[in-house]
């Protein structure tokens, strides 16, 4: 099947992105308002933008409503300041909790029970328990799109790693001990392999038109995206209390 964008909907368009630009990292956004009110969201059109120096990009859309903006970017704009947390599964369920839209006033830590952690040159809190984070200053500001969908450029000035995942001697992260939660449409993924090529045949005979093992236990082919009440602000179920 062969579509041409400009003849679909914005809905549309925004769920075939979602479902094929896959898996996405997930930029778990702290940010401080200018009132000190501390804001916790997750964003999975999140990237790198530059290696020196080290440039973290995020996109951000409006709230639900298609106008409102996100305290996120409120937040980012006004102080020039965030933290990009990174996402594992341990953190999984209080990450989902977040990615619910509150109010303002509303302190996203403390509405998924998750501790604080204080940051080095930047004001805006840590998750305590995040394995990986990076405090930014703002370096840049923009809109894109027929929605003014607003991206930022964070400068990172301080990396926070976790002595367990970081080998000081070698200078290199220890990928295969943190578990990441990346983005897949309206459900998550967990990265769980690792490999370099070539892989043997019968290895890639076993995944050729194999589907994902489901985490959660829902029937294999059940999507998110494909539920009533399913919104691009956050998944289709809330968590369990």
């Amino acid at each position: 099947m062969i579509l041409d964008p400009d003849a679909l909907d914005a809905a549309r368009t925004y769920k075939i992105l979602i479902a094929t630009v896959v898996p996405r990292p997930i930029g778990w956004i702290s940010t401080l308002s200018s009132a000190n009110v501390p804001n916790l969201a997750p964003f999975s059109f999140f990237t790198v933008a530059c290696r020196k120096p080290p440039i973290l990009s995020i996109s951000i859309q409006h709230r639900s409503d298609g106008s409102t903006l996100k305290d996120t970017y409120v937040n980012i704009r006004d102080t020039g300041e965030f933290v990009a947390n990174l996402v594992t599964l341990p953190l999984a369920n209080q990450m989902h909790k977040t990615a619910f839209e509150h109010q303002p006033e509303v302190d996203e830590f403390e509405e998924a029970g998750l501790e604080k952690a204080p940051s080095v040159v930047v004001r805006p809190w840590r998750v305590a328990l995040a394995p990986v984070a990076m405090e930014c200053k703002l370096d840049r500001e923009f809109t894109v799109g027929d929605f003014h969908d607003h991206v930022v450029w964070g400068r990172v000035v301080r990396f926070h790693l976790r002595d367990d995942v970081f080998n000081n001697e070698n200078t290199h992260v220890d990928t295969s001990a943190l578990t990441p939660v990346g983005r897949l449409a309206a459900e998550y993924t967990l990265v769980d392999n690792v490999f370099v090529p070539p892989l043997e045949q019968q290895i890639l005979r076993r995944y050729d038109g194999a589907r994902m093992h489901r985490l959660d236990a829902r029937p294999a082919d059940w999507a998110a995206v494909n539920q009533k009440d399913w919104s691009p602000s956050g998944s289709v179920l809330k968590p369990a209390e």
